[in-house]
C-alpha cells in the first residue's frame, strides 16, 4: 500500500541510521521498525532498582516536617535580627 507518512526529525534519523547500519532501503527499514514495535505487546519488563542500607537516620524522620519548620523559623529569626 502506498501512503504518505510525516516523520518527526528524531524518527527519521533513527530510520536512516537503521538503513545505514543494516544496508537496507528506507521502505524496508521503516516497515521492519513498525513490525518490531507491533510485536512488543503485553506487559513491559520489570525494572529492578537496587536498595542499600544507609544506616540509622540522624533525626527522627517521622518528625521531618517539624524539623524543617523549626530550621526555617530559625533562619527567619536570624534575618530579622540582621535587619535583612
Amino acid at each position: 500500500m502506498r501512503t504518505t507518512v510525516t516523520l518527526d526529525p528524531d524518527t527519521e534519523l533513527a530510520i536512516r541510521a537503521r538503513m545505514q547500519r543494516e544496508g537496507i532501503s528506507f521502505k524496508r527499514a521503516l516497515n521492519e521498525t513498525i513490525r518490531d514495535g507491533l510485536r512488543r505487546t503485553g506487559e513491559p519488563e520489570a525494572v529492578i532498582t537496587p536498595t542499600h542500607h544507609m544506616g540509622r537516620p540522624y533525626v527522627d524522620l517521622d518528625k521531618a516536617l517539624a524539623l524543617a519548620a523549626g530550621l526555617e523559623d530559625d533562619e527567619i529569626s536570624r534575618k530579622l535580627a540582621r535587619g535583612a
